[in-house]
């Protein structure tokens, strides 16, 4: 049960940050909330499945440039997630790098208010 509420919440706190990008930057648009929804699940499932293997694989070059790559995977995962919702978009490279910075910043604020292991 433990499992299903973190999962729950992760899942809301994707939205939240999502909704916070939409809301900042003008090239993050979102259709309504089905939309933004569904783009919270596929970024939840693309960081748990996905981003772990680029960890892996990159992890030399996370060394060399000491954690700068980490913003262009977690950048990645954002581009992964526009290009596999309909109705979810994100335009441009500052936007970009604007949209995960906030999405990192509302989870890491959301994680610490709700103390979730």
């Amino acid at each position: 049960m433990r499992f299903a509420l973190r999962l729950g919440l992760a899942w809301l706190a994707n939205v939240a940050a999502l909704w916070v990008a939409v809301k900042l930057f003008g090239g993050v648009t979102s259709d309504g909330w089905r939309a933004l929804v569904t783009a919270g699940l596929v970024f939840g499932v693309v960081n748990a499945v996905v981003k772990p293997v680029l960890l892996f694989v990159s992890f030399p070059l996370i060394l060399l440039s000491l954690g700068v790559a980490l913003l262009f995977i977690n950048m990645a995962m954002l581009g992964v997630t526009d290009w596999l919702v309909a109705g979810f978009d994100i335009e441009g490279f500052w936007t970009y790098v604007g949209a995960t910075v906030v999405v990192w910043l509302v989870n890491a604020v959301l994680e610490a208010l709700f103390n979730v292991d």
